[in-house]
């Protein structure tokens, strides 16, 4: 009987060697290069960016092009980036994904998944559930804009996928199966819930599982995932090729560490100010000072959770953050902070 892999053990997704099999998930609005090069430092074999239109590319938008297109040196000396796109039109996806494979993606991957309105209303994300043709379509346009865009090197393509619209509805399982046999997609990232539920419940495995079992290329798993032991759990019990942590992941790097390099217990208030610090500055470089201390304040909730602070001294910090106008006061709201645990450690 053949030993299952383990999740530090590297695999092919299509053309493209994964040096392991913890990836970080796409996140809407968050996965930008420094976050994808956090979970990088931190050991993903892997990371995805945020969901970016395929009709701001086509289109040439400059802000889509400078800041979602966005692939820094660093990340890329650590492994393979992919870059997710949505859109419902198949001669816009396959444009997309010849620009974005001229900008140097390793792979491609299509949210057949979002479950937010204004996204699945248009026949994009989740929507694609609603007509698998187009969704076939749509995936094998991908595929020949990657192979049409005059680049050297193999690029692969994925589709990240619902259970369903509806609970208990299997139409992803069963798109899955089209897309890898009629569209040539290279692996499928599986969510085992229906875009109807969003993140609440339980994912369902077991459907996870058969997906393994009788689709010929790649499961990707997600959904569920935020610890080890889930991660861990979920792995073994569906026997996925590879995982993706998504919201698990949220100013929580050292999860990587935890699955990949052995990490035990949870990260020390300097570390988790020390990599909050990190992130302050790749904000800065991406965005200026000034946008950087807008977008910042999505992050600042999930490294306060991480700090073991008593509720009230939590809301008062958070709330200081949050309206804080510019970075050098959210640095002093966190200077005593850091004074403190530089004295612990």
């Amino acid at each position: 009987m053949p030993i299952p892999p383990q999740l530090t053990e590297s695999w092919f997704l299509g053309p493209i060697e994964v040096p392991n099999r913890v990836l970080l998930a796409p996140l809407a609005g968050i996965g930008n290069w420094f976050v994808r090069l956090q979970a990088k430092r931190y050991g993903a074999g892997m990371a995805v960016s945020e969901m970016v239109s395929s009709h701001a590319i086509h289109h040439r938008n400059e802000r889509t092009l400078r800041e979602l297109l966005r692939i820094d040196a660093r990340e890329r000396e650590a492994g393979p980036i992919s870059i997710q796109l949505f859109g419902e039109e198949p001669a816009v996806m396959r444009s997309a994904a010849a620009h974005v494979a001229r900008v140097g993606a390793d792979a491609i991957d299509i949210n057949m998944g979002c479950p937010v309105p204004k996204v699945a209303k248009t026949g994009a994300g989740a929507g694609m559930l609603a007509d698998p043709d187009r969704a076939v379509a749509v995936a094998r346009a991908a595929r020949e804009g990657a192979l049409d865009a005059g680049v050297t090197r193999a690029v692969a393509v994925t589709v990240k996928l619902r259970s369903g619209l509806r609970a208990g509805e299997r139409s992803g399982f069963d798109l899955a199966h089209r897309l890898v046999v009629e569209a040539g997609v290279d692996a499928i990232a599986f969510h085992p819930r229906s875009a109807a539920v969003q993140h609440r419940g339980r994912p369902d495995y077991d459907l996870a599982a058969e997906l393994v079992r009788t689709l010929p290329a790649p499961v990707i798993l997600t959904g569920g995932l935020s610890d080890a032991a889930s991660v861990r759990a979920a792995f073994d019990r569906t026997g996925a090729a590879a995982v993706m942590l998504a919201r698990g992941a949220l100013g929580n790097p050292w999860l990587f560490a935890e699955l990949l390099a052995g990490r035990e217990g949870p990260p020390t208030r300097a570390e988790v100010l020390g990599e909050l610090d990190w992130t302050i500055d790749r904000a800065v470089e991406h965005l200026g000072a000034e946008r950087a201390t807008r977008y910042l304040r999505k992050f600042y909730p999930w490294y306060l959770a991480r700090l073991g602070l008593a509720p009230a001294e939590r809301r008062a910090l958070q709330e200081r953050l949050q309206r804080s106008d510019a970075l050098e006061g959210v640095r002093g709201a966190l200077a005593h902070l850091q004074e403190h645990a530089a004295v612990a450690a």
